[in-house]
């Protein structure tokens, strides 16, 4: 058994402090970043999925992408989780050292935001979308620990001896499943979508590592919700679904659907 005991602020200068959740960000963008920049030269001269994109571009769309993250996050979990006390509480939803990001929400700005991008760059969208497939788990996997240093997003109660004891959630071991996250969609997500993306002898059209990238993502989401313990103000939606869940499953229909999509489109051509 495990008592949480850690402090969610790095630094505290008083009337400033620096986060470990706002680091996690601040690490996940610029360890992307440069991995993204990494593969691009390494693919740039071989049959690669990446090999039309340049390290110049990809710089540009970075400002569209923390962009896309941050307001699409927030957002996301203002309407997503918690829309009815946000309402009531305009101002908090600036707050964002205070933790609560959507990974569905910051997925939806990603989007828009490499949409935007892509058609003022002329440049297939999945192009970009593809490589930020690569990295997003890096990203995952520093949020989720995060997550697990402000003892949010904890797990329900465990007999485990691995169990941690949170202090904003009773007297009773629960899973750590913001670590179980980081683990599934942070660290094996990476290697699964790295694999089949930078693997010559499985080498896909454009598009297709985005669309596993959602399939992937969701399913191992999805397991990892059958530990995590629901937000108390929504509890499970028709009594059995979380609404991680709820979500995953639309992005695995997503997913499943640019499949098909590509798939026909080959055939055609």
């Amino acid at each position: 058994m495990i008592i949480h005991n850690f402090d969610p602020v790095l630094i505290d200068l008083g009337i400033f402090q620096i986060r470990w959740y706002s680091i996690a960000y601040i690490l996940g963008i610029l360890i992307g970043w440069m991995y993204a920049n990494k593969i691009i030269k390494l693919t740039s001269n071989n049959k690669y999925n990446f090999k039309q994109v340049t390290t110049t571009q990809f710089d540009d769309l970075i400002v569209y992408l923390v962009i896309g993250i941050i307001l699409g996050g927030r957002l996301g979990y203002v309407i997503f989780y918690n829309l009815e006390y946000y309402t009531q509480n305009l101002l908090e939803i600036f707050k964002l050292w205070q933790g609560g990001m959507s990974f569905h929400g910051g997925l939806i700005g990603i989007i828009i935001s490499t949409i935007l991008f892509s058609e003022k760059s002329n440049i297939n969208f999945f192009k970009f979308a593809d490589i930020i497939s690569c990295v997003a788990p890096i990203g995952i996997l520093l949020g989720r620990m995060a997550n697990f240093i402000n003892g949010e997003l904890y797990g329900k109660i465990t007999t485990l001896p691995w169990g941690v004891i949170f202090p904003y959630a009773g007297h009773l071991p629960r899973h750590p499943s913001q670590i179980y996250e980081a683990i599934l969609e942070g660290i094996f997500l990476f290697l699964i979508i790295n694999f089949l993306a930078l693997k010559k002898e499985l080498l896909f059209k454009t598009g297709f590592v985005s669309a596993y990238f959602l399939i992937f993502y969701s399913i191992l989401r999805i397991f990892s919700e059958i530990f995590r313990e629901p937000d108390i103000h929504l509890g499970l939606i028709f009594n059995y679904f979380s609404m991680g869940t709820l979500l995953s499953l639309l992005t695995i229909i997503i997913g499943l659907f640019i499949v098909l999509f590509l798939k026909k489109n080959e055939s055609n051509n």
